[in-house]
């Protein structure tokens, strides 16, 4: 083989089967009504390469306001706490950023759904996700079922 090889740098993908214990634990948790995340590959990215991606998960629990936007509900690595299921908080003041501990009443049920955030935003279920739900989706999940309805990032 001649030429020069430009190394990729897709994560590993794992299988629907590890993701879906961490679903259920949400689903199951009466204490959460839904749950959901946008994906999509992007149209442009200022010339890097356009790569389908998770993110933005987020958690609506029976003590959060039912017209609160799913905006204020997120959880994960560079979320302020949850509302009602608080979480670890950055200080921003300096980078890298410094995370500070768990402040909450539930760190089991934040921890349940901080493993799903995790897990969703790590690209490690990218295949799973996308074959599941589609590219340019957001999707919505309940214990009745789960909504997947297309999502305009432009």
């Amino acid at each position: 083989m001649e030429g020069r090889i430009t190394p990729g740098d897709r994560v590993p993908q794992r299988p629907l089967s590890e993701l879906q214990p961490l679903v259920r634990a949400l689903v199951d948790d009466d204490a959460v009504v839904e749950f959901g995340w946008k994906q999509y590959t992007p149209y442009f990215n200022d010339g890097e390469a356009c790569v389908f991606d998770a993110w933005g998960f987020w958690v609506r629990t029976t003590a959060d306001d039912a017209d609160a936007g799913v905006e204020d509900l997120g959880v994960g690595e560079y979320d302020e706490p949850h509302p009602t299921l608080g979480g670890p908080w950055l200080d921003r003041g300096q980078y890298p950023y410094t995370e500070h501990p768990y402040e909450g009443d539930d760190p089991e049920r934040y921890g349940r759904a901080r493993a799903l955030a995790d897990a969703v935003g790590s690209g490690a279920f990218d295949d799973v996700l996308l074959e599941a739900f589609g590219d340019h989706a957001t999707v919505r999940v309940r214990r009745t079922g789960i909504t997947v309805e297309f999502y305009d990032h432009d």
